[in-house]
């Protein structure tokens, strides 16, 4: 990450804690442990404020992000510099109107690997960006499957739906973890202080850590069954056929996806890796989702949008 990206990674996380901080304060939540013990009520206030605080403030300032972090410039769709910016941008906006959705911001972003991406914090405020490696390396009816594909996204709400799950992990991880370091502050370190000890705070910060490992795997998974809801969604927009061979293509192409770990599960294409690692990949492999599409029906694509 540039000096840039990690000058905005630390302004968001500090943005978070002010906004969680403020929240309990307003809340009027204070220590969760104290004489009586752990104060369960307060402890699930607390964790849930921090768990949802960064899910959402990044998804508010997700367009904005997604911009700095990749390098993307927005196409003006009033003038486009080019045929190519052009047919860009009335593609999305055809699909959007077909998909019954807002027209996306249009972007392009540079990076030879063949990828895409959609973001936004809601369906009629989202951004569409797409690499130069996928504009170099597809045909019109490829991209358009992959323009489909990411205005599905939009249009199934996906990016909501991940920050709500994530804040939910997110909460879990930070109410078990600080129990499991309660426990063992009291008992293995003996500590008989109202406040917590050194045990607390060390097993609390190793316990994030590996819960936070366990409920990736249910994020990622959930991502995963996306995957495939947003292949439908963009085979009934662009066509079952220009879908497939958008997937098609990208198994013929072995440069890696370059996106940010942020933006790696909004995007067309990621390896799903080998064995214990797929379990933490955001995309299934091409192949199965090939497979999805040609057993798909038309009633199984028209759900890809939401459709009855």
């Amino acid at each position: 990450m540039s000096l840039k990206g990690i000058f905005l990674f630390l302004l968001t996380n500090i943005a978070v804690i002010a906004v969680a901080s403020i929240s309990l304060s307003l809340l009027g939540v204070g220590g969760y442990v104290n004489q009586y013990g752990l104060d369960l009520g307060n402890l699930l206030v607390f964790a849930a404020v921090f768990g949802f605080a960064g899910s959402f403030v990044s998804l508010l300032l997700s367009k904005w992000m997604a911009l700095q972090m990749t390098g993307a410039e927005v196409i003006d769709p009033q003038h486009p510099r080019n045929q190519a910016e052009a047919w860009l941008v009335q593609t999305v906006h055809r699909l959007a109107d077909k998909a019954g959705i807002g027209h996306p911001d249009v972007a392009i972003y540079p990076d030879p690997a063949p990828n895409a991406f959609a973001t936004g914090w809601n369906r009629n405020n989202a951004l569409v960006a797409v690499s130069t490696g996928l504009l170099e390396n597809m045909t019109q009816d490829e991209i358009e499957a992959v323009l489909a594909h990411e205005v599905a996204h939009i249009a199934n709400g996906d990016m909501i739906t991940m920050a709500l799950l994530q804040g939910v992990v997110n909460t879990f991880v930070i109410f078990f973890a600080r129990i499991v370091g309660y426990f063992v502050d009291r008992v293995l370190f003996r500590n008989e202080d109202d406040a917590p000890g050194i045990g607390f705070y060390i097993t609390s910060f190793i316990f994030e850590i590996l819960f936070g490992i366990l409920a990736s795997m249910i994020v990622m998974w959930y991502s995963r069954k996306r995957e495939f809801r947003a292949d439908a969604g963009g085979a009934y927009l662009a066509g079952r056929d220009k879908m497939i061979a958008a997937l098609k293509r990208l198994m013929t192409i072995h440069e890696p996806a370059h996106l940010p770990e942020q933006l790696a599960a909004f995007g067309i294409n990621e390896s799903a890796g080998e064995r214990i690692m797929a379990l933490f990949a955001s995309h299934p492999p091409l192949e199965k989702r090939i497979e999805y599409l040609m057993r798909a029906d038309e009633r199984q694509l028209k759900l890809g949008l939401g459709l009855s």
